[in-house]
């Protein structure tokens, strides 16, 4: 609900400072945000944080993945547009964590665990996705687990 209000004034920020593109990536966010209340996660109209983040994920790497086939249409315009509200969605976004913190994290996962072998790679997975909710790419994540198991 924080993230709700917190949308809703800085669109009326973007509307008196007539950012239009600002206005459209924070149209994008209030539009999930209703999608998402009505979604079967949702009691009472409030949406649970875990649900805010990962919604606000999802658009960022839309937006990515978007701008990466507008480069190789050749159309940089369109690419940086989506690029721009990229960011504009990450600023919602936790500090992502360095990649140092996400190893000490990971290792003391392997230790908690008591994983030895590639094979108990999804317990490792499990518990540091917990822990990092959203910090961190859960690609990058895998990758630093299978090198430090091998």
């Amino acid at each position: 609900m924080e993230l709700e209000k917190k949308i809703n004034n800085d669109i009326k920020q973007a509307m008196l400072s007539k950012d239009s593109r600002k206005l459209a990536a924070l149209r994008a966010i209030k539009a999930a945000l209703l999608l998402e209340k009505t979604g079967k996660d949702v009691t009472a109209g409030v949406i649970p944080d875990e649900v805010e983040l990962k919604m606000l994920q999802k658009l960022v790497k839309q937006r990515r993945e978007a701008a990466a086939i507008y480069v190789q249409q050749n159309r940089p315009d369109l690419a940086e547009e989506e690029t721009y509200q990229a960011t504009i969605i990450e600023a919602y976004l936790p500090a992502k964590l360095s990649e140092e913190e996400l190893r000490n994290m990971i290792a003391e996962a392997i230790k908690t665990t008591g994983a030895s072998g590639i094979k108990e790679m999804g317990k490792v997975m499990g518990l540091v996705s917990k822990q990092v909710a959203g910090r961190a790419d859960n690609s990058l994540i895998a990758t630093l687990v299978k090198e430090m198991l091998s």
